[in-house]
């Protein structure tokens, strides 16, 4: 009998291979996730790729967007940076198969990934594998969610990192307490996960400590990411869910940062 690398249906988390699922799923137990009603379902990367395709979508210059269909978990899309000293994956998606793994070669491969929160953990490990070991930047004070590890992990723990060619990686907290966006200053572009919730309307953005259960940040929380991004020169915003502001994203953000705190007063 083989060991499985069990993987949770509803977040998309990959697990340390064992013999039988794990009994539970801590990040979808915390209050930012969920357990569905039907409970705790358990799948495999097998079984992904047998009912899901990615999608590898050039959405801006040097700029690619990586997601399933249909949908597999929480169905957060990937972001792939072309960058001349090595291209970063920002984020990160469960399912991953050979006809990916052959198109982001051919736009160069990967030489790091860099993860927004533990909801995007997805099956980082076997992402960095595939990418000769592409290191794996994630915040430190979100280690103990982490699924699977190994030595490509390089846990960050300042307010601010730079990787290459300029971009950076800055801590916000909020939504985790290790919540990061990515800076692109040559292309004037912020990639936020959900950090940072680009709206539907696309001319706002939203602030949430827990999504699916509604549970709001607070005043502190968001000022803090306010104060996180306002020194930094952008116009353009790319969320998790392929919402994107494509300029006055500056703008956008401190008008929604005052809408918010309107309800505080």
């Amino acid at each position: 009998m083989k060991a499985i690398a069990y993987i949770c249906k509803t977040c998309g988390i990959e697990y340390e291979p064992s013999f039988i699922p794990p009994f539970q799923c801590p990040v979808c137990e915390d209050e930012r996730q969920y357990v569905p009603a039907t409970g705790q379902a358990w799948t495999t990367m097998d079984e992904v790729n047998a009912a899901h395709k990615n999608i590898v979508e050039r959405i801006s210059d040097n700029l690619y967007a990586i997601y399933s269909t249909p949908n597999f978990a929480i169905g957060q899309r990937a972001h792939l940076i072309i960058s001349p000293s090595g291209n970063i994956l920002w984020d990160c998606i469960t399912n991953i198969d050979e006809s990916t793994i052959q198109i982001i070669r051919q736009l160069g491969g990967i030489k790091a990934i860099a993860v927004s929160h533990p909801h995007y953990f997805s099956s980082i490990i076997q992402w960095s594998q595939h990418f000769d070991d592409a290191q794996i930047y994630i915040h430190k004070l979100d280690e103990e969610w982490l699924g699977r590890r190994n030595g490509a992990i390089r846990f960050w723990e300042e307010d601010e990192i730079q990787l290459w060619d300029d971009i950076r990686l800055l801590c916000c907290g909020g939504h985790f307490p290790g919540a990061n966006v990515l800076y692109w200053p040559a292309e004037r572009m912020l990639l936020t996960g959900d950090t940072i919730q680009v709206c539907p309307d696309l001319k706002s953005v939203s602030f949430m400590y827990s999504y699916p259960n509604l549970i709001p940040l607070s005043k502190q929380a968001i000022l803090r990411i306010s104060d996180c991004i306002e020194p930094l020169e952008y116009d353009k915003m790319f969320g998790a869910f392929g919402k994107n502001i494509r300029s006055e994203a500056k703008n956008i953000m401190a008008f929604s940062v005052n809408r918010y705190l309107s309800i505080f007063k």
